[in-house]
């Protein structure tokens, strides 16, 4: 009884392994075929292993029957022979065929893409989905991977896919849009997404689905209009861009500040960063930090960073937050501020490390 039970459960999971991998069944039916003969050669002519496949190999390709072997075959191995010249080259054909059947069908192709897509899961942590590789797109994973931030591109254009990948760049393709291929992308455990796609409503689905997902994440997103911006900072991004607004205001900056903004190019091109650190809302947290001055607990000489300015919290919730540029020694401390700060990697660590227990999390980005 208990045999016919586990011989029933070898059934079942043999014809599901048949079911689920459609190439299965044609390479087991090979399998028998090369194993049966080779048994059947052990015992009717009594050779080792390696001479019986290799005789079944031979029979099987019609190629070799001028090998050393062939005189010495009696009856019991012509036998043999006859059932696999029968036999095996109907199962040979037919499972060149199925394969051939899926191969054009693009069955491997989608097998390929779904393993790369769970290696995609398993690897990707505290990186970047930028979603779109057009013109903004290609700049902006230009500047990320300059930077050495992991980058995910999403994209469904074959042409943008083939030259993303020509730069060496981790490429997702799918509709962005699509909260699967979000998830696919790992929108739980990335550092931000980039919405870079053309048109204004396609980077508009994507704030939403994946403000849905990821209620944390940081979202930015390109519009190309007011009236788009405002639709997509309803929908949850955190920074709206457009791209002439931008430019614009960067020509004008060039004209009336050029040394402000080489400066900043050169900033752009140093082993400088700017790292925001958020301080816990719980006092108890902060420990002496709370109510502490910059000038009283000396961050910057301890470690090296520059605090660029500090947001201070609206206690009502009714404004927006206060923020300090350029604050002096005399700005103290308090529960849920934001420190903007620059520095190198040691410096920045060196902060975060004085910060201790009172720092709730940290976001970095390129200077």
């Amino acid at each position: 009884m208990k045999r016919q039970r586990r011989s029933s459960r070898r059934r079942r999971g043999l014809r599901g392994l048949i079911a689920s991998q459609p190439w299965a069944g044609p390479l087991l039916a090979l399998a028998l075929v090369v194993n049966g003969g080779a048994l059947g050669y052990r015992f009717t002519e009594g050779w080792d292993w390696g001479d019986c496949y290799w005789m079944v190999l031979i029979t099987l390709s019609t190629l070799g029957f001028s090998d050393e072997h062939t005189p010495l075959i009696h009856t019991g191995g012509r036998i043999v022979t006859a059932l696999l010249l029968v036999g095996g080259l109907v199962v040979v054909q037919q499972t060149i065929q199925k394969l051939l059947e899926l191969t054009n069908a693009g069955y491997f192709r989608r097998l390929r893409e779904r393993r790369y897509r769970q290696l995609l899961k398993r690897t990707m942590n505290r990186h970047v989905i930028l979603c779109g590789y057009g013109r903004i797109g290609r700049e902006i994973a230009e500047q990320l991977s300059g930077e050495g931030v992991p980058l995910l591109v999403v994209e469904n254009d074959a042409d943008r896919i083939e030259e993303a990948q020509q730069r060496a760049l981790k490429v997702l393709q799918g509709d962005a849009t699509l909260d699967e291929t979000l998830e696919e992308a790992g929108i739980h455990h990335c550092r931000a997404l980039v919405a870079a796609l053309p048109s204004n409503a396609a980077n508009l689905y994507v704030i939403l689905s994946a403000r849905g997902l990821a209620p944390r994440t940081r979202l930015i997103a390109r519009a190309d209009s007011e009236e788009a911006e405002g639709k997509l900072r309803l929908a949850g991004a955190d920074q709206v861009v457009s791209p002439y607004v931008a430019g614009g205001r960067t020509m004008a900056a060039t004209a009336l500040r050029p040394l402000a903004v080489t400066f900043m190019d050169l900033l752009a091109g140093s082993d400088c960063e700017v790292e925001e650190f958020l301080l816990s809302e719980d006092p108890s947290q902060l420990g002496d930090l709370n109510g502490s001055s910059l000038a009283e607990l000396q961050l910057g000489r301890r470690s090296g960073a520059l605090v660029l300015a500090i947001r201070n919290p609206d206690p009502t919730g009714s404004a927006t937050d206060s923020l300090i540029a350029n604050p002096g020694g005399g700005v103290r401390l308090a529960p849920g501020q934001l420190l903007v700060v620059m520095g190198s990697q040691e410096q920045l660590q060196r902060f975060g490390a004085l910060l201790g227990n009172g720092l709730s999390s940290v976001e970095s980005m390129p200077a």
